[in-house]
């Protein structure tokens, strides 16, 4: 599996490898300080030794990103000012909003999915559920109601079908 990092990134760190180990760092503890396997520190010496530019990495393959590292970046104060600001009846941010807020903002139209995956892999966001809780809710009032009115209301039921089988 290719690493992560560009092409220029992965050359600069092929060449610091073989750099220490020509100054006497063992493969191994090289291998070890770069998280690499042992056996690609020893191919990128063979390779220096061919010809210092076959070390160069290739481009990473794939279509390139819409939308760039710092646009990302961008994205994360704007979704943290809230769904409100950005014209929505409440601040619940669903991918479809956030969508949305790609495009008018940066001119990238992604997929709704496609932005699922951002948020959770590259930004690093968790759907959330809000909490069903109203805010109206009097904690002092539930306690009360528990304590004076709730056993009387199951007094008064125990009453009802004590009387019904009795009846029956």
């Amino acid at each position: 599996m290719r690493p992560q990092g560009s092409a220029a990134e992965l050359e600069r760190r092929r060449r610091q490898a073989v750099a220490a180990v020509n100054n006497g760092e063992a493969q191994v503890t090289v291998a070890r300080v770069l998280g690499v396997p042992k056996n690609s520190v020893w191919r990128w010496i063979q390779m220096s030794r061919d010809g210092g530019g076959r070390l160069a990495a290739k481009p990473h393959p794939g279509r390139p990103r819409e939308m760039t590292p710092e646009q990302e970046c961008q994205l994360v104060p704007l979704l943290q000012q809230g769904a409100k600001v950005h014209g929505w009846p409440d601040d619940l941010w669903t991918a479809a909003r956030v969508t949305a807020v790609i495009q008018h903002q940066f001119g990238v139209c992604y997929h709704v999915e496609h932005v699922r995956h951002i948020l959770k892999d590259r930004l690093g966001w968790t759907s959330q559920r809000p909490e069903l809780r109203a805010r109206e809710r009097n904690e002092a009032e539930i306690e009360r109601w528990k304590r004076e009115d709730l056993p009387r209301i199951r007094k008064r039921s125990r009453r009802q079908r004590g009387a019904s089988c009795a009846a029956g």
